[in-house]
C-alpha cells in the first residue's frame, strides 16, 4: 500500500506539473493534496514497517516528537486543503463568472500557505507542552507517536494537553467540516436547479470524488482521535489497525478515485506516457 501511494501521488504532481493546461486551481489543490499525502505515509509507514518485520521498536523521544509533528500537523494541513477545494467547487459551480476572479493562482498558493501555517502553528504548541512532560513509562500502546498515545505515558499534569490537544482537533475539523457541508449544500441546490441531466450527472460525478476524499480523511480520523481519548472500551487493536489505515488508505486511494474519476488527469498521463520520461 505505501508504494501504491508513493508511485500515485508522485505519478499525480508529475502529471500536473508536465502538463500546462492543468495549471489550474483544481489541479493545483490535487497536486497539494498528494504532497500533503507524500509526507503522513512516509512520517508513519517505514517506522511501522521496521516495527512489524525487523521488531525494530525503538524510537528516540526527539524522533518521536517529531514523528508526531508531521502526523498531526499535516493532517490538519490537509483539512484545510480540502476545504479549499470545497471551496474552489462552489465558485466554479455556483459562481462561474466570477470564478477567475476570486480564485487566481495567487489566491491559491495564499490559501495553500495559510493551511500550512495554520496545521503546523498548532502543532508546535502542542510538541512543546509534550517536552516538559516527565514520564514514568517507556512504551507507546500504538504503532506510532500518536498524540494521546505518549501522554498517557506521562507521571502527571497532562491536564494543559488533553485540552488544548481537543481544543485544537475540534476548531480545526469542527470549522472546516462545517464550511465544506455549508458549500456541498449550496452546491447542492444549484446543481439541483440545473435543466440538463447531462449537466447534473456530470457535476456529482466531479463532486463525488471530492466527497468520498473528504469521507476517508474524516471518518476514520475522527473515530481514531476520540476513540483514544474517550472508547475506553474499544479493542485496543481496533483502534491501532483504524489509525494505521487512517494514515495509509487515503494517500493510496486519493489519486486512484481522481485519476479515474478526472477525465484531464488521466489524458495527461496518457500524454505523459507517450512522450516519455521528461526533466525539467
Amino acid at each position: 500500500m505505501y508504494a501504491l501511494a508513493v508511485l500515485g501521488n508522485m505519478a499525480v504532481l508529475l502529471v500536473v506539473h508536465s502538463e500546462p493546461s492543468l495549471h489550474q486551481p483544481m489541479y493545483l489543490f490535487l497536486c497539494m493534496l498528494s504532497a500533503i499525502d507524500l509526507v503522513l505515509c512516509t512520517s508513519t509507514v517505514p517506522k511501522l514497517l521496521a516495527v512489524f518485520w525487523a521488531k525494530a521498536a525503538e524510537i528516540a523521544f526527539g524522533a518521536c516528537a517529531a514523528q508526531m509533528f508531521f502526523i498531526h500537523g499535516f493532517s490538519a494541513v490537509e483539512s484545510g486543503i480540502l476545504l479549499s477545494m470545497a471551496f474552489d467547487r462552489y465558485l466554479a459551480i455556483c459562481r462561474p463568472l466570477h470564478y477567475g476572479s476570486l480564485l487566481s493562482l495567487e489566491s491559491v498558493s495564499k490559501l495553500g500557505a495559510v493551511a500550512l501555517l495554520r496545521g503546523l502553528g498548532l502543532m508546535t504548541p502542542l510538541t512543546c507542552l509534550l517536552a516538559r512532560l516527565s514520564y514514568c513509562g517507556r512504551v507507546v500502546a500504538h504503532s506510532y507517536c500518536e498524540h494521546m498515545a505518549v501522554v498517557k505515558l506521562a507521571c502527571g499534569g497532562t491536564q494543559p494537553n488533553n485540552i488544548y490537544g481537543i481544543t485544537a482537533a475540534t476548531l480545526v475539523v469542527g470549522t472546516d467540516s462545517i464550511c465544506i457541508a455549508i458549500s456541498y449544500a449550496l452546491i447542492l441546490r444549484a446543481v439541483l436547479g440545473l435543466s440538463s441531466k447531462e449537466a447534473r450527472a456530470k457535476t456529482f460525478g466531479t463532486c463525488g470524488s471530492h466527497l468520498g476524499v473528504i469521507l476517508l480523511f474524516y471518518t476514520p480520523g475522527l473515530f481514531s482521535f476520540y476513540t483514544q481519548r474517550f472508547g475506553q472500551h474499544v479493542p485496543r487493536h481496533v483502534h491501532i489497525l483504524l489509525a494505521d489505515l487512517y494514515l495509509v488508505v487515503p494517500p493510496m486511494l486519493n489519486p486512484i478515485i481522481y485519476g479515474m474519476k478526472t477525465k484531464q488527469i488521466r489524458d495527461g498521463a496518457f500524454r505523459l506516457l507517450k512522450r516519455g520520461p521528461v526533466l525539467s
